[in-house]
């Protein structure tokens, strides 16, 4: 459990990194109609839940620093027994400020009264631009409203964009960020085992996809994102979700799946065979695969670029489709002229946190930034075979992904999502078992 006062230590840290004379407001995800009165299920924002730890809607996060009657304030819903009878428990004021370590608590109402004052002698105005149009307009109108309203102070003269700051911070994962990324990964893993010895001839990508809900729920985990359970030629259509079809017998089944835990996401991609065991073609193809996905994970160190590791897998990948004779040529001219792109059309990993595709950037002064410890990604090689005519046929309609989420150390990289199989002799005896 991440504890009230890391949250209080990085609303800190993003305050001294603003500076002084600022103030940094951030907004809840609003809730979300699905159809009729029925909403969608509730998932906080990531930036707001990474500073407040809170879970509800309605509210609004504002860091004052040097105001002399608490510098992290938020704005919030407060208890309402006859709402709560309908809606469930709301932390409420009291809460805000014993269970989330806030100076000062306000009702979330009383936004548009507090707000512009604790814009007074404010220089600066950080919140994310952009991202809620909503809050984009009432931070002007609180603005134009103080300098209406006070001949002495004309309100902060410049509105920053948060997210270098913020995003910048939330890069390197804490001790407990780890923790709970470890969770998440343990229960994905757990989940893609149950999958894998769920599937068989007569099965359907509907039953698996059953299987990983399963297993989540039971261990209070919500999936982290859509997953994709998909059979025979589905597996080369990237973000494929429609997860209805009848599985191949004789084909593969890749799903690309996670859960996520108290907010982190694990992100897993396993391919195996329906029937049990790997046909040689199948085979060939997994194996090469799977060394472009040793070679990438070696590469995720202290000190080394982040493209080194995608650099890593293509290679592997290029020579591997070079042994099987889909690509004519040398190592170096099929490299050059990116013959592969045929095969393999995506980068071999993202960043991993709050978000499935976490934030923070690749580059820094155009050049790849270089890995820190405590930084995680993903590590997702794979090939997507089509059924072109030069194709011989037993490779046709293949796809093959095999992902993990690994954590820069001091030196060996930590895999997170070890806990399910990548080697095919491995994976063929669980699905016996």
């Amino acid at each position: 459990m991440i504890s009230p006062d890391e949250f209080a230590r990085r609303r800190q840290r993003l305050m001294t990194e603003a500076g002084d004379e600022s103030l940094i407001v951030l907004a809840a995800a609003p809730e979300k109609l699905r159809n009729g009165d029925s909403h969608y299920p509730y998932r906080q924002d990531s930036d707001f839940l990474y500073l407040t730890g809170l879970s509800e809607p309605e509210a609004v996060l504002a860091l004052r620093r040097g105001r002399d009657s608490g510098e992290q304030i938020l704005f919030l819903r407060e208890r309402d027994p006859d709402r709560e009878r309908w809606d469930g428990p709301r932390l409420g004021l009291e809460g805000a400020i014993n269970q989330l370590g806030m100076d000062d608590a306000f009702p979330i109402g009383d936004l548009d009264e507090i707000l512009p004052g604790l814009m007074e002698r404010c220089r600066h105005i950080y919140h994310l631009v952009g991202k809620d149009a909503q809050l984009d307009r009432r931070i002007i109108d609180w603005r134009n409203r103080l300098r209406a309203e006070s001949r002495d102070s004309h309100g902060p003269g410049e509105i920053v964009s948060l997210e270098p700051l913020l995003h910048e911070q939330r890069l390197v994962k804490s001790r407990d960020e780890i923790r709970a990324m470890r969770r998440a990964a343990k229960v994905s893993a757990a989940a893609m085992r149950r999958a894998m010895q769920a599937a068989g001839p007569g099965t359907n990508e509907a039953v698996i996809t059953a299987e990983l809900f399963h297993e989540y729920t039971r261990n209070g985990c919500p999936p982290a994102y859509l997953p994709i359970v998909a059979g025979g030629a589905n597996a080369c259509v990237l973000h494929y979700i429609a997860n209805d079809q009848p599985l191949p017998d004789d084909g593969l089944l890749l799903i690309d799946a996670g859960c996520e835990f108290q907010g982190y996401a694990a992100d897993i991609s396993r391919t195996f065979p329906v029937n049990g065991r790997f046909s040689g073609p199948q085979r060939d193809l997994y194996e090469v695969v799977l060394a472009a996905q040793h070679a990438a994970i070696d590469q995720v160190r202290p000190g080394k670029p982040f493209e080194a590791f995608h650099e890593a897998a293509v290679e592997a990948l290029t020579q591997g489709l070079i042994d099987l004779g889909l690509l004519q040529g040398s190592l170096d001219e099929n490299l050059s002229q990116e013959h592969f792109r045929r095969f393999y059309m995506h980068k071999t990993g993202h960043w991993l946190g709050l978000d499935v595709h976490d934030v923070g950037d690749y580059r820094i002064d155009e050049q790849s930034r270089v890995l820190e410890k405590n930084m995680v990604t993903t590590v997702e090689p794979g090939l997507y075979v089509d059924a072109g005519e030069d194709i011989p046929e037993y490779f046709r309609n293949i796809g093959i992904r095999i992902e993990d989420d690994i954590r820069v150390t001091d030196d060996e990289p930590e895999n997170l999502t070890s806990g399910v199989p990548t080697d095919p002799d491995e994976i063929e005896a669980l699905m016996r078992s």
